[in-house]
């Protein structure tokens, strides 16, 4: 006997279980040292969208990390759901870093399989301006829709289209409120124009492309962090404050001890150096300024030297800053 296909029943993944495979699946592409931080699935018809936010280790190349996991994700997905994952989200929120390693010299980062050069740039998708146009489109649409079929099947029209056609009839060009809205809706539309045509998300910095097809960016705020962690690191930096644009990264650097032209050489070497394993497509200028902290002696040069070669004062830093023997503990902001 044939069972009718309308009698066989249908099979339906909830979306939830699809957030849950995504997450499990991205989570074994993941790196050591790295987590899954949250996730997103919606289904619609025989496809599935998923997104995943992920933390990595520091250091990593983050685009060729985040390329393994959604390609792990969209695989694994396909095959244990049965949908198709035409697309698929992954979002490095945060970055573990631990101590800062010792930095020889400043190496590039290989290029990728198109030659290192920067994909398009990441487009904001701004969301809530879509939102809210579509609201009062539809709105403005579904209520001009309704009092036409209404006067179509011999009702009167809605007394707000009249009002709105009587104002307009008294009222020209050189009314005050006529030139008020006029202007309004200009600022409007140039608003709506710049979030169709500019690409936004300018806190974030480009990345080489690993390989065709693949769009990374950097959060400057992240890029900023792990500046700060390796200024921290140079010996005699006790406090540091970095700030990333897009252009240019600024590092003011306060030197507890030592020689501070001598501080800021290896200051420029590290930090050139961790700007060139962030994998940017076009790493910003770097400057940086230091000076010596008030309040803290000048030590004498053979105690210097003991603090920096001595077995048991060990270089270190942390999210609170770089002590020194005899120093007290300065944390920088980033």
């Amino acid at each position: 006997m044939t069972v009718p296909a309308g009698a066989r029943g249908t099979t339906t993944v909830a979306p939830r279980a699809v957030r849950r495979i995504a997450e499990r699946a991205a989570a074994e592409a993941l790196p050591d040292g790295g987590s899954v931080l949250r996730g997103s699935a919606g289904v619609r018809g025989n496809s599935a969208r998923i997104s995943v936010g992920v933390r990595l280790p520091y250091p990593v190349r983050a685009d060729e990390a985040a390329r393994r996991i959604r390609e792990r994700a969209v695989a694994r997905t396909a095959a244990l759901t049965g949908l198709s994952v035409p697309r698929a989200e992954v979002r490095v929120d945060a970055l573990s870093v631990g101590p800062a390693p010792v930095v020889p010299e400043a190496v590039k980062v290989a290029p990728g399989q198109d030659g290192g050069r920067p994909g398009p740039r990441i487009r904001a998708e701004r969301r809530v301006p879509a939102a809210v146009l579509a609201a009062l489109g539809a709105a403005a649409c579904g209520l001009v829709l309704a009092d036409v079929l209404t006067v179509r099947f011999g009702g009167a029209p809605a007394g707000w289209r009249t009002a709105v056609l009587d104002w307009a009839a008294t009222h020209g060009p050189a009314d005050s409120a006529v030139r008020i809205a006029g202007a309004v809706a200009a600022v409007a539309g140039a608003w709506l124009l710049g979030c169709a045509l500019l690409p936004g998300l300018r806190r974030r910095l480009r990345m080489a492309a690993p390989g065709p097809g693949v769009r990374a960016a950097l959060d400057r705020a992240a890029a900023a962090r792990i500046l700060r962690e390796r200024a921290l690191g140079v010996p005699g930096v006790v406090r540091a404050r970095v700030t990333v644009r897009r252009r240019r990264a600024g590092v003011r650097a306060g030197v507890g001890y030592g020689d501070p032209a001598e501080v800021r050489a290896e200051a420029v070497r590290v930090l050139g150096a961790a700007l060139l394993e962030l994998g940017l497509a076009r790493p910003p200028a770097l400057r940086v300024r230091v000076r010596r902290e008030a309040g803290l002696p000048l030590p004498d040069p053979a105690e210097a030297a003991a603090a920096v070669e001595g077995p048991g004062a060990a270089r270190r830093s942390d999210a609170a800053g770089y002590a020194a023997p005899g120093a007290p503990r300065n944390g920088g902001e980033a």
